[in-house]
């Protein structure tokens, strides 16, 4: 057990000590206190102890079963994949094929595809046997998939030393807010989420983990907004941690009065760039969100505004546990709690780690993004996408010959097509879209789309000589359109 590890435990074992009936946990129907957290947390890896595997995959939805595991396999020591609700099956099955997880501990509606990939029921978990060799970096805590840029994510495998590190400093930077009832909205298997559901706990606060259908979240970007205030109504909690859309509901919702920020002590605000303009409207209501910004590849936070050290439209002052700086293009380079290495990958041994994020400092420490240098972006939901994949799977229908897929910091992802003939109808165009819908996670879907006047070109300036998009000539042409229904409520067919 690493120190961070021991180090935690002991924590968690005083206060089992002294506040033995403050409530830990509460999900849907169930509350733990902190005498019962710790007893369950030993039970469950004495269970783990007699399974004796390396890898263990959780695909459970955010609930006090969820974070008793997640700790039990912290603390006995083999590797936890966590499954975000929100991945194709297809995906789930490239995460538990790469990772060789030896054992499952799902949902029952999992059920049927989990046979599918050989995993047979034993007691509480699903088990499979792997051979080959091993394709995890040794010391590996947390291995977590990116949201996929491509259509087969990356498993960023981390120890934790890094992890804990960083959960630790995000219970550090909340204390001058003293929130002692932190909610979870985000599903348990976004590391960020996780992070912040550890630093709760060293806090020794209240853990509310209702499922994401108690709290009317579906999938990576559904949100029924009347059910998740209601639950934030209830539940009154006092931290959180939001993607930029979650933050521009309940701005939107507050505006309106129908949801009270003044009980919010400490909201953190990342996953995605958030404009200036949200930021004020937060501000204007009263709400407490602070801006931060982290990555997968470095045990997520890396910079975060705090009380008594907050510039709006930065992301914050670099964490006490990194290192951060520019190189001579302006990308952000970082060195500290940086992942073991890319799962299957040789280990990582560079010291500084390139983001892929350009930025600049100011005076006094504070970070501004100023975008990313390739093309993928990012959505307001905080789910990465790589436009050339979707791009792919539209124009492998047989009506579009060529698509443009842009979401940066929006909702909804918006195409622009054209097709292959004049007399194409819209209604094709719309079923092709559909089409390859169909094989995308919900979160790189195309949920809106405009039908071209005229294709691009080198002519005129949409393509380069060999035929690829020029990206940014295409959005500034198009703008308008794709940015129009960035905030509608229902997405075009």
């Amino acid at each position: 057990m690493s120190p961070e590890t021991e180090h935690l435990r002991q924590v968690l074992r005083v206060y089992a000590e002294c506040q033995p009936h403050t409530i830990a946990l509460w999900g849907d129907h169930l509350k733990l206190d902190y005498a019962t957290l710790y007893a369950e947390v030993i039970d469950r890896q004495q269970r783990l102890r007699e399974e004796n595997v390396q890898v263990v995959a959780l695909a459970l939805d955010n609930g006090v079963d969820a974070m008793l595991w997640d700790l039990a396999i912290l603390f006995e020591g083999p590797t936890c994949l966590t499954l975000p609700p929100f991945f194709s099956p297809s995906q789930r099955s490239h995460c538990l094929e790469q990772s060789q997880a030896e054992l499952v501990i799902a949902e029952p509606e999992m059920e049927a595809e989990l046979q599918v990939h050989g995993y047979q029921k034993q007691g509480a978990f699903w088990r499979r046997t792997f051979s080959g060799p091993k394709r995890i970096p040794e010391g590996t805590a947390k291995l977590t998939f990116t949201s996929g840029t491509t259509g087969t994510p990356k498993g960023v495998c981390l120890g934790a030393e890094s992890i804990l590190r960083v959960a630790r400093e995000l219970d550090q930077v909340s204390k001058p807010a003293h929130p002692q009832h932190h909610i979870a909205l985000l599903p348990l298997a976004i590391l960020l989420e996780n992070l912040g559901c550890y630093a709760a706990l060293y806090a020794g606060a209240t853990l509310s983990l209702p499922s994401q259908k108690v709290l009317g979240i579906q999938g990576a970007s559904g949100v029924d907004v009347p059910r998740l205030l209601g639950c934030l109504a209830t539940r009154a909690p006092q931290s959180l941690i939001l993607v930029p859309q979650l933050l521009l509901m309940l701005v939107n919702a507050a505006e309106q009065k129908a949801f009270n920020p003044h009980s919010l002590r400490f909201a953190a605000v990342g996953g995605a760039r958030v404009t200036a303009e949200l930021l004020q409207r937060a501000q204007r209501i009263g709400l407490a969100v602070y801006e931060g910004y982290g990555l997968s590849e470095c045990a997520s936070v890396v910079c975060l505004n705090r009380p008594g050290e907050h510039r709006p439209g930065s992301v914050g002052r670099p964490l006490p546990h990194v290192e951060i700086r520019l190189a001579d293009d302006g990308e952000v380079l970082i060195k500290g709690s940086t992942l073991l290495g890319y799962l299957g990958d040789t280990p990582n041994a560079d010291e500084w780690w390139p983001s892929g994020d350009l930025g600049e400092f100011d005076t006094e420490g504070f970070l501004y993004l100023k975008g990313r240098k390739k093309h993928q972006f990012v959505t307001s939901f905080g789910r990465n996408v790589n436009p050339e994949w979707v791009e792919a799977e539209l124009t492998q229908r047989r009506h579009i010959a060529q698509a443009f897929v842009y979401g940066e910091a929006m909702p909804h992802n918006h195409a622009l097509l054209w097709p292959h003939r004049p007399d194409c109808t819209d209604e094709q165009l719309a079923a092709a879209v559909a089409e390859a819908n169909a094989d995308l996670p919900d979160y790189a879907q195309v949920h809106y789309w405009s039908r071209l006047n005229q294709p691009f070109s080198p002519a005129n300036g949409l393509l380069t000589a060999n035929g690829r998009p020029r990206r940014d000539a295409i959005v500034e042409r198009y703008r308008a359109q794709l940015t129009e229904s960035a905030f509608s409520e229902e997405p075009a067919s």
